[in-house]
């Protein structure tokens, strides 16, 4: 793959996983760059604020220009291939930030208790780069038991939540805590370890959460902390 400026690794090995019973392809790339302390470096230096509009718990600052640019000219011959995304659709990016978790479990809403999908959209993609040296909490990916799905479309989406409120119902809300292990609710049948400099790609709609560890994940420090730079792009 080509070399970028911000200094991507020219010799990306992407390596492909089928996820669960769907088969859904999910794209991890370790070492993605070759500057990634400079990433980091970054991110320290970088405005962090409460995310007021978004169901994420935590703090957000923006991604540098440089890095969006040439990350997304790098990847996106790649998420055309192994998606199968039409050739006539384009790729305009969506949401764009470094992230850190710093919300407590205890004072988490009842929506961020579960596993969710960010939207169902066929060709929109999540881009996750894991920037920290430190151990930090996988990524899970979570299978809806009652209805089976793992990834919810337009087509699925209306049944998925009747069925999900259905099941609220009648055994209550779920604890008030991060959703880390399955229950009988959702099943967690895969998960992709935090890693420094390690990059994945997954399809919105796939049913994933964060595995927060509480001791080292729930930490507003982009030194310290659970820092992921996230790209979200779709096809339209």
């Amino acid at each position: 793959m080509q070399h970028f400026d911000f200094g991507i690794n020219n010799a990306l090995q992407p390596v492909i996983v089928h996820l669960g019973q769907e088969r859904t392809p999910l794209i991890i790339i370790d070492d993605f760059a070759t500057d990634i302390d400079t990433l980091r470096h970054t991110a320290q230096q970088s405005d962090f604020q409460p995310d007021v509009k978004a169901y994420y718990p935590g703090l957000k600052a923006p991604l540098p220009k440089d890095y969006i640019g040439a990350t997304l000219t790098t990847l996106y011959p790649l998420i055309y291939d192994v998606y199968q995304v039409p050739k006539q659709l384009r790729l305009k990016p969506q949401n764009l930030f470094f992230a850190l978790i710093n919300q407590r479990g205890d004072s988490l809403k009842p929506l961020q208790c579960l596993p969710h999908f960010d939207t169902s959209d066929s060709y929109y993609f999540a881009f996750l780069h894991y920037i920290n040296p430190q151990p930090h909490g996988s990524t899970g990916f979570f299978r809806h038991i009652p209805t089976g799905y793992e990834r919810i479309s337009d087509a699925r989406r209306e049944h998925y939540f009747n069925s999900a409120q259905r099941f609220i119902d009648k055994h209550g809300n779920p604890r008030q805590q991060y959703f880390v292990k399955s229950d009988n609710h959702y099943e967690l049948y895969y998960q992709v370890p935090y890693q420094a400099n390690r990059l994945i790609i997954y399809p919105g709609n796939l049913l994933h959460s964060t595995l927060v560890d509480d001791a080292t994940d729930i930490d507003g420090s982009a030194v310290s902390g659970r820092l992921t730079a996230n790209i979200f792009t779709n096809f339209s």
